[in-house]
């Protein structure tokens, strides 16, 4: 337990601190004033200030963070060092500059993972290269009544080899398969830390192939080259931001027409639990965590909503077109609301986590005994 909270800690520490840094040193470049580096929200727990006039903290809602720029709400737009004097494009490389150290986070991240060996979907041409270890062929579906439910075959289990072959890829099984229709194959499985012998009948699947009812996917770890590495790191980064984009877009539509939402949605606590679990794992897969965390982090900033870095960017344009800013006490409001929903939306998911993680009967069960 103390080890999840602690790597919680690592991890919450680090996707806040790249974040604010963005903020940090760009304003600085654009000569703005930064008057406050702060780790969490208020009630403050501890600050120096440094040498460069800059008051560094942190604080007790440990949630985010926030970086304190003069002039960021709107005043001293006289002063050359502040934040609204300078010009709306230097504005918005200082308001884009977190989402964009989130994004870059998560694709060096992930060119490590691809330099030391990242887990994943593999295919014959990096099987033929050499470049995949702890090679797996795993189960990631059960078909309803076909003769590999019947036999009690599960999601997750690794094939380890059929009839005493062992399982040299899908597309050789199915091959062998193909040959076996009507008969019965012996199956040896790997779950947990057992293994486990099916005899499974293999039946006609159409176009005259065989198989037994399961769909398959070749994993393993794959490690790259240093400059194949980070071609492939910023590469998946890109696939899995136009893939977490696509699926934050259905999330909204159907809270816009009122349909169910179709995921489970976790705050701090649920993160927490799911750390623990990743961390199980190994280091790698926290480090694959992390990168998705990170490259989640900057996608939901970017939205256009009020108190976010996307939001901000709204009334940045707006001011642009405008030719002449929103009233301050406007835009502040807006934020302050904004800002209002999300802590309610973190209480409201927080509070779920809780009932779907914490074990009451369990604490408490002692008393109504």
């Amino acid at each position: 337990m103390l080890t999840t909270v602690l790597i919680f800690i690592i991890i919450l520490g680090l996707l806040v601190f790249v974040h604010e840094f963005g903020h940090f040193i760009t304003a600085k470049k654009m000569g703005m004033k930064v008057e406050e580096f702060g780790f969490g929200f208020p009630p403050r727990a501890w600050s120096k200030k440094g040498k460069d006039g800059v008051v560094y903290s942190v604080n007790w809602i440990p949630l985010g963070g926030f970086v304190k720029i003069k002039g960021e709400e709107g005043g001293n737009r006289e002063d050359p060092d502040s934040f609204a004097y300078k010009k709306p494009w230097k504005r918005a490389i200082v308001l884009s500059a977190g989402v964009f150290m989130n994004f870059l986070l998560c694709a060096v991240l992930l060119s490590i993972g691809f330099l030391i060996g990242l887990p994943q979907a593999v295919d014959q041409e990096a099987l033929e290269q050499g470049l995949v270890k702890d090679y797996r062929v795993q189960v990631v579906s059960v078909l309803d009544d076909k003769p590999a439910q019947e036999a009690g075959v599960d999601l997750g289990d690794q094939l380890l080899a059929v009839d005493g072959q062992e399982i040299k890829g899908v597309s050789n099984l199915i091959e062998y398969n193909s040959d076996k229709i009507g008969q019965t194959v012996t199956y040896k499985i790997a779950r947990d830390d057992q293994v486990l012998t099916k005899e499974i009948e293999v039946v006609d699947i159409g176009n005259g192939r065989g198989g037994v009812g399961i769909g398959l996917v070749e994993t393993g770890i794959v490690s790259y080259p240093i400059h194949q590495a980070v071609w492939h790191g910023f590469k998946l980064t890109g696939v899995l931001t136009k893939e977490i984009v696509f699926a934050f877009g259905g999330i909204i539509k159907n809270l816009v027409i009122g349909q169910p939402v179709g995921v489970q949605v976790s705050g701090p606590v649920g993160i927490a639990v799911l750390t623990g679990q990743v961390a199980q794992l190994g280091f790698i897969y926290i480090l694959q965590f992390t990168a998705l965390l990170s490259l989640n982090l900057a996608i939901i900033n970017f939205i256009p909503f009020p108190a976010l870095d996307g939001g901000r960017l709204v009334f940045l344009a707006i001011e642009k077109i405008r030719n002449k800013p929103v009233s301050q006490k406007v835009e502040g409001l807006i934020h302050m609301i904004g800002f209002s929903l999300l802590m309610l939306l973190v209480i409201v998911v927080t509070f779920q986590d809780v009932l779907r993680y914490v074990d009451f009967a369990g604490i408490f069960g002692g008393f109504f005994q």
